[in-house]
């Protein structure tokens, strides 16, 4: 069994129970992570925290470095990773301080590199079903266990930010049906699809976003005073997901690039090949 991984705000490895083993700086070809990782142990398990935004919080959205935060995770031998990230709601029925165990993904980004895969070699994933299923069930099942008001799937719609949506774009993101906009899971999830790695997020609704026509408009209060309850219930799932899934279970995931490099193994530079080795290299022995 690899390490979990676990990314969000700084105050996740401070959660009861964790002893602390190491901090790691790790460098990838991608460039430097948000931050240092933080490794210990959890009810008997490997952990490895990251910050997405950096300690203090210095990194916005549509600067996070997130090929380099997945590549790291994974040098160090992470293969699930569990993504925790304040959200707006789209839906009524979704209210601020509830979780949402998101099964699918909109991206409406503008400018953010979402793939490992570039010059020299061409790879195609599957991602219709972004999510690792059995471990977001898990996270839904250990949520409700917690007493945790939990929404069972939705799908998380992704913009570049930093600035909130207008009226304009939250009303035509409500109309699509989605059930809460984000601005840094997507590119998270693909990457970790990429590189192998079983991923779900833990969504933490804060507010209604702008469209809701009893609420005020979204503003950084709303979101940091809601945020404080929903941490101590993401941390509360969390810990009973540790404590109760076999995370050395086989998994789709962990196979996704099965099939899926089209580049002929002896077409692809050597340069190539030593980049990406942490996450092709055994695809490409022999």
């Amino acid at each position: 069994m690899g390490l979990i991984g676990i990314i969000g705000g700084s105050g996740l490895y401070q959660m009861e129970g964790v002893e602390i083993t190491g901090e790691r700086r790790v460098g990838t070809p991608f460039g430097s992570p948000s931050d240092a990782v933080i490794t210990g142990i959890l009810d008997g398990k490997e952990v490895a925290f990251l910050p997405r935004h950096g300690i203090g919080h210095k990194i916005p959205p549509h600067k996070i470095n997130y090929r380099a935060n997945i590549f790291a995770l994974k040098e160090l031998g992470v293969d699930t990773i569990i993504s925790v990230s304040a959200v707006g709601s789209m839906k009524e029925n979704i209210h601020p301080g509830e979780l949402v165990m998101v099964d699918q993904f909109m991206d409406r980004t503008k400018d953010r590199p979402q793939t490992f895969y570039e010059e020299g070699i061409a790879v195609h994933v599957g991602f219709a079903d972004p999510v690792c299923e059995t471990l977001r069930k898990a996270l839904v099942e250990s949520a409700r266990d917690a007493k945790v008001a939990v929404h069972d799937g939705g799908t998380y719609i992704c913009i570049e930010g930093p600035a909130f949506s207008s009226r304009a774009e939250s009303r035509i993101y409500q109309s699509w049906g989605v059930d809460v906009i984000g601005m840094t899971n997507y590119q998270e999830a693909k990457l970790a699809r990429e590189a192998e790695i079983c991923f779900a997020t833990i969504a933490l609704s804060t507010d209604y976003d702008c469209w809701h026509h009893e609420e005020g408009p979204v503003d950084v209060a709303m979101v940091l005073e809601t945020m404080k309850n929903n941490v101590v219930n993401a941390k509360k799932t969390i810990s009973g997901v540790i404590k109760s899934y076999d995370f050395s279970k086989s998994c789709a995931c962990r196979e996704a690039l099965k099939g899926a490099i089209i580049t002929d193994p002896n077409a692809i530079h050597d340069n190539v090949k030593m980049k990406l080795g942490p996450i092709i290299g055994k695809y490409l022995k022999g």
